[in-house]
């Protein structure tokens, strides 16, 4: 290999105050994770020294500790895009110390592209090997590497042995033109092939090898609860009365899952039922359930971004890598959440809301509409695109005094115009081809939590009787206020907000 082997500490030297660097991986997965520590490091020497060292970091989605907490920790992030999910990176956002601008993922890798965002300095790129000419098999994942390496001044490579060599021929690497050259994208069936197995790189560009040997370091999610359990089994129960309805076609269409545990249980029942057929995946996440589905034979193929898999269900997978390499492909996050394949193909969605109102506006990002949670991820991108969009959510949090249900939502990521279905551990909603208080009606019904059903058909009695849509706006935060004002929404005495 004609490449230099350097340490993370010489890789970071190379890295200026001011440069924005574009990373490998999406999630923990694929991401980065010796030079990124060595950032940080000299991060704090230059604070310590009186001098500014600050970074843009952008990724494919969410990244681990190695890299969203060390850089947060050591205040070295200025612009952040497009999702996060630390919470050090989360404390930096919501007190305004990192400059943070949300996005669909579909759209980063194009804005990149199109120069909206500024220069890629530094592609800092983890990969299970790479040969003399710039070939790269990568990790884990994908993310959106293939345009930050082509845009980069400068590539450094995180050699990761702990990564075995069976996982070459399990990527899909694909890019597609800029207008005005774009053509569609050629992707008509989950397990279609339109790209190359490796990342190709201008090998000049490479100005070091750093070697390591880490896992992704993936926690397992928590168990089951009966909270989230309900809840998939009235996802489950809803998909097959539709499909035995003729609603979903008989050869069944191919499912997309946020993350998270609910998103984990949703995808245990429905392996369990046998009313649902076998079907395949077209994802950005993969996660162990989906792996578990896969050793059973209910889900056959997985179109993906990323293996956010536990370490535990990792090193499973890497055992048997040559079961899995044909049934996994690994595409960057441009493809995997492309508004034209997913629209193509009927994706039956899956997210998980923060909060709903009454008419289906949701809220994916904000708690009490200002403090950032996460980002909106590629929920807008499957939402907005798919066959049947459906949202999950508990009913209550924190003990009952959060309703997720609210009058309105204090910040707003998918319109009702996008969302089909709310699902809820009380219930399910079928918004279709309701008009606003017919849905209002039907969520209080199906979804809400017995504590709060009272107090919104409450709201709707003080809303503007001749209205399409019904609002009282001085109590359409009632909620919000009242959890600022005493944490317990059930407090909320809507003649507070009647004008006398």
């Amino acid at each position: 290999m004609p490449f230099k082997f350097i340490t993370p500490e010489e890789a970071a030297s190379y890295i200026k105050n001011g440069d924005t660097i574009g990373f490998s991986g999406f999630t923990a997965a694929g991401t980065p994770k010796a030079v990124t520590q060595a950032l940080a490091k000299k991060a704090e020497e230059e604070h310590n020294a009186g001098r500014e060292f600050k970074v843009s970091v952008f990724t494919g989605a969410s990244t681990n500790d190695f890299v969203d907490g060390a850089l947060s920790r050591a205040n070295a992030i200025d612009r952040r895009t497009p999702y996060q999910s630390n919470s050090d990176s989360r404390a930096g956002i919501n007190n305004r110390s990192i400059n943070y601008f949300d996005m669909h993922l579909s759209h980063i890798s194009q804005n990149v592209r199109y120069g909206f965002l500024g220069n890629i300095d530094v592609a800092i790129i983890e990969a299970q090997s790479i040969d003399d000419s710039g070939e790269i098999v990568l990790g884990t994942a994908v993310g959106m590497i293939p345009t930050y390496a082509k845009l980069a001044d400068k590539i450094i490579i995180e050699l990761n042995k702990h990564i075995p060599e069976g996982i070459n021929g399990m990527h899909d690497i694909y890019e597609p033109l800029d207008p005005p050259y774009r053509k569609e994208i050629p992707v008509y069936k989950p397990n279609d092939r339109i790209g190359t197995t490796t990342l190709k790189v201008d090998p000049s560009k490479i100005i070091g090898v750093v070697e390591t040997s880490y896992s992704d370091g993936v926690k397992e999610f928590t168990p089951v609860d009966a909270t989230t359990m309900k809840i998939g089994e009235n996802v489950t129960n809803f998909i097959v009365n539709e499909y035995k309805n003729g609603r979903i076609p008989k050869e069944f269409l191919p499912i997309q899952s946020g993350v998270g545990n609910i998103a984990n249980a949703v995808l245990a029942c429905l392996g369990k039922n046998p009313d649902i057929p076998q079907f395949d995946m077209y994802t950005e996440v993969v996660q162990d359930s989906v792996i578990d589905l896969m050793k059973t034979g209910k889900c056959r193929f997985v179109s993906t971004c990323s293996l956010t898999l536990s370490d535990k269900c990792m090193n499973e997978v890497f055992d048997n890598i040559d079961y899995f390499r044909d049934k996994i492909l690994l595409r960057p996050g441009e493809i995997s959440n492309n508004p034209e394949v997913i629209r193509r193909l009927g994706l039956i969605t899956m997210n998980t809301a923060l909060e709903v109102d009454l008419f289906g506006n949701v809220n994916s990002t904000h708690v009490v509409g200002t403090k950032m949670m996460n980002g909106i991820g590629g929920s807008g991108d499957f939402t907005r695109n798919s066959y049947l969009s459906i949202f999950t959510c508990p009913s209550v949090a924190k003990g009952g005094k959060i309703s997720a249900i609210v009058p309105f939502v204090s910040h707003l990521d998918h319109s009702e115009h996008s969302v089909d279905v709310i699902i809820t551990d009380q219930g399910v909603a079928d918004l279709r081809g309701k008009s606003p208080i017919q849905r209002a009606n039907a969520i209080i019904e199906n979804c809400v939590h017995p504590e709060y059903k009272q107090l919104l058909k409450d709201y709707l009695s003080l809303c503007t009787k001749a209205a399409h849509t019904p609002h009282s706006l001085r109590a359409a935060f009632g909620f919000h206020n009242q959890f600022n004002e005493s944490g317990d929404m059930r407090e909320t005495k809507w003649e507070d907000y009647i004008k006398n």
